[in-house]
């Protein structure tokens, strides 16, 4: 290899050190005023990224409304694009941390922030799962993606199941995880009186204690945030949550004010429902309810002993869901009346 291609990302590795640095030297001095152990982790993450293969883009839709999105640096014709919808709780890249790596080996990336997380905003006053979807596919239109399979998790299912039903001829097929699509009124307020906490409250945490009841709620196996101090709990939540906080709690807000929808459309795609079999904030009877609504180009795959985070606390099988599943192998998807040889899935 030649100097030139070494020196790139030697000084790109050199720079961000060197910005890690001038953060924890100016946090010694000032730590209430800078959040350093969240930037360094957050610096971090978007190493991790660049690593897979994927860069930041930023689209101007207008005058008013601008999304961020992680896409991958080299568009591969023999690989099939694929759409990552995050949910709430961070932006995107705290969300697919654990997926990127693997799923950037078989797909072309598109990673965005919905409209109100991470870098993205908009001052128009839509706060509609269908705004965010066609604000989306109006993004990947310009970035020239004319075909694309989504993935979606929790609050992105609602996304991702508007963008497939909007445009059908540029949705190719779907993956939701642990959404509440299809859920009726009596359903949804039943599960807001389990959980016994204010929805607001509990997706938009605003101190250490209501994010660690929220990961707690959303993970079955562990308690992935019992050794972190509250000081940086405190730093994730005054980064990442109360950014944007007024219009995230205004699409909060639409989304549990809006009846159900009697007449869900039936989507055209081929669909996989992937759940976890102890999820607590979306019971696993809505994957299969969702399942009967779509009817047989539908397909549902429980994974054993996981929460409502699948993604986080079972990326691998997940991963390998997706793969298979947008991949074209359907030998190794079952269908919803079989069991899947998958290690922890059944």
């Amino acid at each position: 290899m030649d100097s030139a291609k070494l020196l790139h990302p030697f000084t790109f590795y050199l720079s961000t050190a060197l910005a890690i640095f001038r953060y924890l030297q100016t946090g010694f001095f000032c730590l209430k005023r800078i959040p350093i152990f969240f930037t360094i982790v957050d610096t971090v993450i978007s190493l991790y990224f660049r690593s897979c293969g994927l860069s930041p883009f930023t689209i101007d839709l207008d005058d008013q409304t601008t999304m961020h999105f992680w896409t991958s640096n080299h568009r591969r014709f023999n690989k099939p694009n694929l759409v990552m919808i995050h949910g709430y709780g961070g932006d995107a890249r705290w969300q697919f941390v654990y997926q990127v790596g693997s799923l950037s080996q078989n797909f072309n990336l598109y990673v965005p922030d919905l409209l109100f997380f991470g870098k993205s905003s908009s001052k128009r006053s839509g706060r509609t799962d269908t705004f965010q979807a066609r604000c989306l596919a109006e993004c990947l239109k310009r970035l020239g993606v004319d075909r694309f399979s989504v993935y979606s998790i929790s609050y992105g299912g609602f996304v991702a199941y508007r963008m497939a039903e909007i445009f059908p001829e540029e949705v190719e097929k779907v993956v939701i995880v642990s959404s509440g699509v299809g859920s009726s009124d009596d359903q949804i307020e039943e599960q807001i009186k389990k959980i016994g906490r204010d929805p607001a409250a509990v997706l938009l945490p605003e101190h250490p204690q209501d994010l660690r009841f929220l990961v707690n709620l959303s993970v079955y196996k562990c308690k992935p945030l019992r050794w972190l101090p509250d000081i940086f709990l405190q730093e994730f939540i005054n980064a990442m949550v109360n950014h944007q906080r007024k219009e995230k709690l205004e699409l909060l807000e639409h989304l549990l004010a809006k009846k159900a929808d009697i007449s869900l459309p039936i989507l055209t795609q081929e669909t996989l429902l992937i759940w976890g079999d102890q999820d607590n904030v979306f019971p696993v009877n809505l994957a299969y309810q969702l399942q009967r609504h779509l009817g047989p180009r539908s397909r549902v795959k429980i994974i054993k002993d996981i929460g409502h985070a699948a993604n986080i606390e079972s990326p691998d099988a997940v991963n390998d869901l997706i793969t298979s599943f947008v991949l074209g192998r359907s030998k190794d998807i079952p269908s919803v009346s079989e069991k899947s040889s998958f290690s922890r899935v059944y």
